[in-house]
């Protein structure tokens, strides 16, 4: 069963009032970053690309047709008995844009980052509402202790 975005709410932070929604809470872009080189998924482990911020002009981004890597603002703490669903706002779809992300699990702390695919030249400011954080309950083993546990928590 999915949550009420006033539940999801109490896992996000910052929130304001016009980022909860019936379902989920939405979340803003805080950055925008181009991968410049080579990762690795291996069996014995992963190495993330060397990644630079795209420049902003006026706290917008102007972004032409590629692949990004978009950083929310606000710090998610997914409940112990549930897991996490980030979905792309229709307003990115409907800019040709859209927004993969991996499933949240549960008892994972940190601020995300998904992958942002954009189809025809777009502008995103910054703190712009991009995707909804929806919360359903799980039955699980474990929590979450990778290695993007807490990932830019200050």
């Amino acid at each position: 069963m999915y949550e009420s975005g006033a539940f999801v709410a109490e896992h996000v932070e910052p929130v304001t009032k016009a980022q909860v929604q019936p379902n989920g809470v939405d979340l803003t872009v805080e950055a925008v970053l181009e991968q410049r080189q080579p990762g690795r998924i291996g069996t014995d482990g992963k190495t993330i690309g060397d990644r630079q911020p795209v420049a902003t002009e006026a706290e917008t981004f102007t972004l032409s047709p590629g692949g990004y890597i978009l950083q929310y603002a606000e710090t998610i703490s997914i409940p112990e008995d549930h897991v996490g669903f980030l979905y792309p706002r229709s307003s990115l779809m409907r800019n040709s844009c859209m927004l993969n992300t991996a499933v949240w699990d549960a008892g994972y702390t940190g601020k995300g980052e998904g992958l942002l695919q954009v189809h025809h030249e777009v502008e995103l400011e910054r703190g712009a509402r991009v995707a909804q954080l929806v919360l359903a309950d799980a039955e699980h083993a474990d929590t979450y202790e990778g290695s993007y546990q807490g990932e830019r928590v200050e």
